[in-house]
């Protein structure tokens, strides 16, 4: 993959050609590392790995490896925290390196690079109808490339109908599904927040408009509305920002009457952050907490639904040929070897604990009852289509519609992967022709979460 969601091919090459030089003289401490998670360059789980390699070469090794694919803003952190860390010489190095290169350099190293507004012009009158809508990538540099054809998504939509309304649940339905779901009737259902960042500050980041994410923030608005949410919509906020939203929006009282709630995200990203429109990062492990049994007591036992619109790396994920033959593996049964001994000890202690537990207060895990859903794999850029809007915000919206009445969430998303798995992108003699992705999620769900639409018990 070239391009994508992390610092330009020129800071890369700075970074790989004294990539010897930065292994034998850098000192990654503490004291460096806490700077680059303070500028949201660094995740915690990152720091962590880092400072836990056994070695300072496989040290500045792991940083290494890691800084390319941490946004524009990477590089230049990088050569304060060397200055910060009384490091300068290597930050000279760098940036001597870096201002050496020639101009041409940039868009050598790739064919999907544009140096020059001229040369970006001929390459979309070489590749592009401008008449059909364009899809691109999620990623942090999107106006560096090349720019594509409309994808598979214009031929899948053709014979599809127009956005149709929820189907309601049946009083039938929901009588013979309720006991074994999450209680789900309350009116309305829950708050929903999508937080959108489209328009990125041009002197704050390189970060490109998100063109087609307008399109996803309405959908979402629309579906979640209709589904009986009460919706908020925030455009294009700063990371500060976005965590007062997020806080605010975690500690809303509404909260205790109703039944669930639902998060969706949608921006530029790269693994385990998404971009606000200042170019900084906003760690998603830091959105789940603010969730999390011990932070947002009101939602305790209640569904958490989370939606992430954004790439998770800078990968290309060009698709593999398939194989004729059925090659499925047959199970091993490994993951039931001690099902029969915990049972056993299970039994034997409950009788003991019986009393005790009574008195005892109950107590939850520190994180529980969360389902979210991933437009791409971790490593992975997401597709969004300039005029219709996301591949995974598309079929999750089709799927929520059709499915909501008579399906549970996750069954839903496992639908969403199979429809993404089938999409592909249609961009000949550019990178993005015959282009894949494949959403996912993952889940602390305790029940079956259904939406039942349209149906309320109460009345």
């Amino acid at each position: 993959m070239l391009g994508g969601c992390g610092m330009t091919q020129i800071d890369k090459l700075a970074l790989k050609k004294n990539s010897v030089a930065l292994c034998k003289e850098l000192v990654v401490d503490e004291m460096l590392i806490q700077y680059l998670q303070a500028e949201d360059i660094l995740t915690e789980g990152m720091a962590e790995t880092i400072l836990a390699e056994t070695t300072s070469q496989k040290r500045n090794w792991r940083l290494l490896t890691l800084l390319p694919k941490r946004g524009p803003r990477a590089f230049s952190t990088f050569c304060a925290a060397l200055k910060d860390t009384a490091q300068e010489h290597l930050s000279s190095l760098l940036i001597r390196f870096r201002e050496n290169i020639p101009t041409k350099s940039e868009s050598e190293m790739s064919f999907t690079q544009d140096s020059s507004p001229a040369m970006k012009r001929k390459d979309e009158e070489r590749f592009v109808d401008p008449k059909l809508p364009l899809s691109t990538e999620e990623c942090a540099v999107p106006a560096k490339r090349a720019r594509t054809q409309e994808s598979m998504e214009m031929c899948l939509d053709a014979d599809s109908p127009l956005t149709t309304a929820v189907l309601p649940c049946t009083q039938e339905f929901y009588l013979s599904h309720c006991t074994q779901a999450y209680p789900m009737s309350s009116t309305p259902r829950g708050l929903a927040l999508v937080l959108s960042n489209v328009h990125f500050k041009p002197e704050l980041s390189e970060l490109d408009t998100r063109r087609g994410g307008e399109v996803d923030e309405e959908v979402l608005r629309r579906l979640f509305t209709e589904l009986d949410f009460k919706v908020s919509l925030q455009k294009d906020l700063t990371v500060q920002a976005m965590r007062a939203c997020i806080e605010q929006f975690a500690q809303q009282p509404e909260h205790a009457v109703y039944d669930c709630c639902v998060v969706c995200l949608l921006s530029h990203g790269v693994d385990g952050s998404i971009y606000g429109v200042d170019g900084k990062l906003l760690g998603l492990d830091w959105v789940f907490e603010r969730f999390d049994n011990a932070r947002c007591t009101l939602l305790q036992n209640k569904p958490k639904m989370f939606f992430i619109q954004a790439c998770r790396g800078e990968e290309m994920d060009c698709g593999v040929d398939q194989l004729d033959g059925d090659d499925a593996m047959q199970p091993t049964g490994c993951e039931q070897r001690d099902a029969g001994r915990e049972e056993n000890h299970d039994r034997q202690n409950r009788a003991s604990e019986m009393n005790e537990g009574e008195r005892l207060r109950v107590k939850l895990p520190q994180r529980s009852d969360m389902i979210c859903g991933f437009a791409t794999l971790k490593g992975t850029a997401a597709m969004r289509n300039t005029k219709k809007g996301s591949w995974f915000i598309q079929d999750l919206n089709t799927a929520m519609r059709q499915r909501a009445r008579d399906t549970h969430l996750s069954d839903i998303l496992v639908q969403v992967n199979s429809q993404i798995k089938e999409r592909e992108g249609h961009a000949p003699g550019s990178a993005h022709h015959r282009c894949k992705e494949m959403s996912e999620f993952t889940s602390s769900l305790c029940k079956d979460l259904y939406l039942f639409p349209k149906y309320c018990p109460n009345n």
